[in-house]
């Protein structure tokens, strides 16, 4: 339960130092600040005003949230340019962390049983562009830019970081920031006098142009998450060193900058017993925890229902190893809501089309892989199929009747396509198929 100003969290690490500092959520704030005066009071304003409708709207608790994402790999060497594969692992993480369907919260302590909390937030790779076409959710692009982290970050300037979400500045323009979550994956890593050094783990923005926030307030800021290509995904093939040797990954700085996303701040409060993070349920720290994991710390003493709760390590928003991750709090989770409520309402409820799955939640499409006819069942209601190379080019096209149907796509050559299928009110979904 700690009270200090974010939205933006950034894990770094040097490895000349001797001691290992992964956040500079303080100096990214009062760098945005020097920018726009009058930001800090506005995120104030905006969690202040999440806080409140979650208080008066308990109502969706047992709501399910659905988040369209794009996820740019951007990258400069191969090792960067990330398999489909750890990106479809990452959104697994994504979507077991933030509804609570995690193996690992058997290991959260029983003292948290009074607090602990299921988002119900679902995370789905768009299945459908801005520009209405299908898509697999997933942009690569490759940059002649070695690395979008340097020096100068350290001293609380995000200028350099923020060019891998521009397309003219060797990276990739943002989709729609008010109907996709876009993450960026790319090097960060800082050249420290020759050496390079994986120095930060990832950063999160607040949404720009929102009615609570004033004209100009996130100039320099482009909305989204940006995550170190090694730190995504739990199968990733990249080792993460940041000094101390090597790191456990497991997916949970993407969960840990997505909770800053949806509006939540570092447990410990950025500070001592007396910072907090505006949530109630959240025990206080009089710092983050260490990657130890240390079970017996109880640094701060506090009442949440009557009891003094050790520190929680547990959090996905505290900074322990990504091991002994494992749990939000009902009080993180309500005040999630009301960001997706109120600032990133059109985020959920204005999403593209293709997240509409009024008649799409349960249609399949097999044998897959296929050499010639492709069976589509529980389709009832679906009009049309079209089948759209990876380029985007319609391949082939049917008319639908009934529940099942058989399509023969045999004439297609051997690869991977796009299936969507779509009914008469627009709404649409697809899947990958492919054709051997």
């Amino acid at each position: 339960m700690k009270t200090t100003l974010l939205l933006i969290a950034i894990g770094f690490s040097i490895s000349s130092f001797a001691q290992l500092n992964r956040c500079m959520t303080p100096e990214a704030i009062q760098y945005q600040e020097s920018l726009t005066p009058g930001f800090l009071e506005q995120v104030n304003a905006a969690f202040e005003n999440a806080k409140a409708y979650s208080a008066a709207n308990q109502n969706k608790s047992n709501y399910t949230y659905t988040i369209p994402v794009v996820v740019h790999i951007v990258h400069n060497i191969p090792a960067q340019n990330l398999d489909d594969s750890v990106v479809l692992d990452q959104i697994r993480v994504l979507n077991e962390d933030y509804q609570r369907l995690n193996a690992d919260t058997v290991n959260m302590r029983s003292d948290f049983d009074i607090v602990k909390g299921a988002p119900g937030i679902r995370f789905k790779l768009a299945q459908v562009d801005p520009n209405g076409m299908p898509t697999t959710g997933i942009t690569r692009t490759f940059t002649t830019t070695e690395s979008f982290g340097s020096l100068a970050v350290l001293g609380g300037d995000f200028s350099d970081l923020e060019k891998v979400k521009s397309t003219a500045d060797g990276g990739i323009d943002p989709w729609d920031q008010s109907r996709y979550l876009n993450i960026w994956v790319c090097n960060m890593s800082v050249d420290f006098f020759g050496q390079e050094v994986t120095a930060l783990l990832g950063y999160a923005t607040p949404p720009p142009g929102l009615p609570n926030w004033p004209a100009g307030s996130v100039n320099g800021l482009s909305d989204g998450v940006v995550v170190q290509f090694q730190a995504f995904g739990s199968n990733n093939p990249n080792p993460l060193d940041a000094g101390a040797g090597p790191m456990d990954v497991r997916g949970r700085t993407s969960t840990h900058e997505v909770g800053h996303y949806l509006g939540l701040r570092h447990i410990w409060g950025d500070g001592d017993c007396s910072a907090q993070d505006g949530i109630d349920d959240t025990p206080n720290a009089d710092a983050q925890s260490e990657t130890d994991c240390d079970p017996s710390k109880n640094t701060c003493t506090d009442n949440i229902q009557g009891v003094d709760l050790p520190d929680m390590i547990e959090n996905y928003m505290d900074y322990s190893a990504e091991t002994c991750q494992n749990s939000f709090t009902q009080g993180q989770v309500d005040l999630m809501h009301g960001v997706l409520e109120n600032e990133r309402y059109d985020l959920v409820y204005n999403n593209p089309a293709g997240l509409n799955e009024t008649d799409l939640a349960h249609w399949d499409a097999y044998p897959n892989p296929t050499s010639g006819n492709l069976t589509l069942s529980g389709i009832q209601g679906l009009s049309n199929a079209n089948v759209y190379a990876l380029s985007g080019t319609i391949v082939k096209q049917f008319n639908l009747n009934g529940d099942q149907q058989i399509i023969d796509i045999s004439s297609l050559q051997q690869g991977v396509y796009i299936l969507e299928l779509s009914n008469d009110k627009g709404a649409s979904g697809t899947r990958r198929i492919c054709v051997k």
